[in-house]
């Protein structure tokens, strides 16, 4: 599966922004998602993710209660809605998907991954 990731962009404190990741094929529907961010000379980092029917989410604690994953199977997308953004949430953002069952939170057991979208958020 190949994924698309796109809606970064700059904002300041306290703005919104909504990450969308299309993925090609008829098998979307088969994998659970996630995201991922990057900031450079640091480690990729789990933000969230989403079982294949859009059951269960998980999200890291930071992005708790400001942080929205979802998807549309129809669409052959997901998507993370991000309010409230902070200047710590600047980095590359990141869509995969999982071919095992499970919210996974490791980038290792994801299997697939779009091309990345800068989130900037300034003070």
């Amino acid at each position: 599966v190949q994924l698309q990731a796109s809606g970064g962009g700059q904002v300041q404190a306290g703005g919104s922004l909504k990450l969308s990741c299309v993925a090609s094929g008829r098998t979307f529907r088969s994998y659970d998602m996630g995201w991922f961010r990057q900031v450079l000379g640091r480690e990729r980092e789990f933000v969230a993710a989403i079982r294949w029917n859009g059951g269960s989410t998980d999200y890291t604690d930071s992005v708790k209660g400001r942080f929205t994953i979802s998807r549309d199977n129809a669409r052959n997308t997901v998507y993370l809605q991000m309010n409230n953004l902070q200047p710590e949430d600047t980095a590359v953002y990141y869509c995969a998907a999982d071919r095992r069952q499970g919210l996974h939170t490791r980038d290792y057991e994801y299997d697939y991954w779009g091309q990345g979208t800068q989130v900037t958020v300034s003070s």
